[in-house]
């Protein structure tokens, strides 16, 4: 009887003590997460934990590898976050080949968490040692399929996470990491799969979205033309269709400016000539923080935003499944050459399937450079990215028109190289935030690179419109951040929390660009004025994203901003409303189309 009793004991402790050893790992405390929320990851550890022993017979080797398993998923669930400021998510395993080429640039460290768990973990199996002699833990007969059928009922939450709302376990798509902390990391993922389908608007038709598309375009032709407002409203110049500019976009990697709240001093200055530059120059907000490339490149290409997407999710892999509008399919309409550009590897989000699909002519990645190859803390430079981009600008064909969008990748974390020469540092606290001074010593040459591209375009004949942009802010010291934003992320406003999502863009060209550009906008918003800026029409889509940004001049995932720079948050209920499902309703339709249901 005793022996009974201890087993039964045994094989219900396991999820428990796996779940609280994950949560430990993951950097959450047992006393963050509700007892009914640890019961419903207890009841998903345990559908493994019980069906492996069903399979082996065996409860103390299968408790062990339960123990590592999701001992394992906490790790994973930890560095990712650390590194972008999510933890992992459903969509992620469609990205796994851009995690493998970035990550031999990071480097893993244990945690005094994952210290405690190893030490917990090594006096279990010495335990499991001593007592598998005895025969205790071995599953026969009867035992294995109580086990089985134990572990098949355990599988409910699994196959339908809606249940795990019983225990009051949810996702939080505005602060994720919080969500896997009070809500166990392996039923705040469960909870996430729902948002892998992306819901029908509500009042959506498609009758409905081309009745917004007409009535924003007869607006347009009513008015001055597409307008992108702000705290100021933009004057795009006119420009002759025999006058267009070659246009080159470069979103690049984490460029940000930390100086712009004035609570820094540097040791050296990081965009002194940028700012000396004869351009336009103002602030776009992302979706993203961190990390998510590809969600930036995605709302400056084709105008749409992740605010109506689920979150995380990977709009390329996902959305981007046809031919689809972007500025390239636009651009090629009128006679450009199109070409994309990215010095890292060709099938990062799968760009290299996305591209064709949004009208790119030509694709060049890392292995196609041409160029002399210079690297800094393990990726291509910026001096090295821009001359490839001089490159493809000189070989062109006699009278062609270029449209080059180029993401580089020099400025990509981590800011970890014990190889790479700091110099740029924080004038009252030399050497307090290694991370942050290495981003910061790569930022500078950056905008020591810029300073030669400008220079080469600048002697050009040929009219040429360049613009930059971040993609979005890198991941460094928090401490740092807090310097920086003169703020802790506690203590923030709706404004302060939308300038984690803040980074600044110019728009240059050789010929004097008569423009004023909007102060505040996003980079979904961004790429249409680019194009006005041009003097290439961006259709009726165009039309209704300008006609919306009169209102709203910014709107991301975390956040928007009203036409007075009152920032907002998605949760509150206001006048705004009804004018957002309408973009709403319009994305839809350019996603997905006929295809709604």
């Amino acid at each position: 009887m005793a022996r009974r009793l201890g087993m039964a004991g045994f094989l219900v402790a396991v999820p428990f003590t796996a779940f609280y050893g994950m949560q430990l790992v993951f950097g959450g405390l047992p006393w963050e997460t509700s007892f009914s929320a640890a019961l419903g990851n207890a009841l998903c550890i345990g559908a493994v934990y019980y069906l492996l022993c069903a399979l082996t017979g065996r409860a103390l080797l299968s408790a062990a590898a339960v123990h590592l398993l999701f001992g394992l998923w906490g790790a994973a669930n930890f560095f990712v976050a650390e590194f972008r400021g999510n933890p992992v998510l459903p969509w992620d395993f469609t990205a796994l080949g851009t995690a493998a080429a970035v990550s031999g640039t990071y480097r893993l460290h244990l945690t005094w968490q994952m210290e405690a768990v190893l030490v917990l973990l090594a006096g279990f199996a010495v335990w499991g040692i001593v007592f598998r002699k005895k025969g205790w833990l071995r599953l026969k007969g009867w035992s294995r399929a109580a086990v089985l059928v134990l572990g098949l009922l355990c599988l409910a939450p699994v196959w339908k996470p809606e249940n795990l709302k019983r225990f009051g376990i949810e996702a939080d798509v505005w602060d994720q990491a919080k969500a896997y902390r009070e809500s166990g990391a392996v039923g705040a993922f469960l909870c996430n799969l729902e948002f892998l389908n992306v819901e029908v608007p509500e009042g959506y038709s498609p009758e409905r979205a081309r009745e917004l598309l007409v009535e924003a375009a007869a607006a347009a032709d009513g008015g001055s033309g597409t307008q992108l407002a702000a705290a100021k409203e933009p004057v795009p110049v006119e420009v002759k269709e025999s006058e267009r500019p070659h246009i080159i976009a470069i979103m690049n990697e984490s460029w940000a400016d930390f100086e712009e709240a004035g609570n820094l001093e540097l040791t050296h200055e990081v965009m002194g000539y940028i700012r000396s530059m004869d351009a336009v120059f103002g602030h776009a907000y992302t979706s993203v923080f961190g990390a998510g490339t590809s969600a930036s490149e995605f709302e400056f290409l084709t105008g749409n935003t992740m605010a109506f997407l689920p979150p995380g999710s990977i709009p390329y892999q996902q959305y981007i499944l046809g031919p689809s509008r972007s500025m390239a399919s636009i651009l090629k309409e009128n006679g450009y050459r199109c070409l994309a550009f990215h010095p890292g590897e060709r099938t990062s989000w799968q760009r290299n399937q996305a591209y064709p699909l949004l009208g790119f002519d030509e694709f060049l990645s890392g292995e196609d450079m041409d160029v002399e190859m210079e690297e800094l803390h393990g990726y291509v430079s910026d001096r090295a990215d821009f001359a490839q981009v001089i490159r493809e600008f000189e070989e062109r064909e006699p009278g062609e028109r270029l449209f080059l969008f180029n993401v580089t990748i020099q400025n990509h974390g981590s800011y970890t190289d014990p190889d790479y020469e700091t110099v740029v540092q924080v004038a009252d606290e030399p050497g307090a935030y290694p991370m942050a001074e290495q981003y910061l010593t790569l930022e500078r040459e950056t905008d020591l690179a810029v300073e030669e591209l400008i220079r080469y375009f600048s002697a050009q004949e040929e009219p040429v419109l360049i613009v930059m942009f971040g993609d979005h802010q890198p991941s460094v010291e928090q401490e740092f951040l807090d310097k920086a934003y003169g703020v802790k992320q506690k203590d923030m406003t709706m404004a302060e929390y939308m300038g984690k999502f803040r980074v600044p863009y110019f728009i240059w060209s050789n010929y004097g660009l008569e423009a004023e550009a909007p102060e505040i906008t996003s980079l979904n918003f961004l790429g249409n004025y680019v194009l006005e800026c041009a003097g290439v029409d961006a259709g009726e889509y165009g039309d209704f994203l300008g006609q919306f940004q009169k209102e709203i001049p910014a709107l991301t995932f975390s956040g928007y901003f009203d036409g007075d720079g009152k920032a907002h948050s998605h949760l509150e209920t206001n006048g705004f409303d009804e004018r957002i499902g309408e973009y709403q309703i319009v994305q839809y339709y350019k996603l997905f189309g006929e295809s709604a249901r």
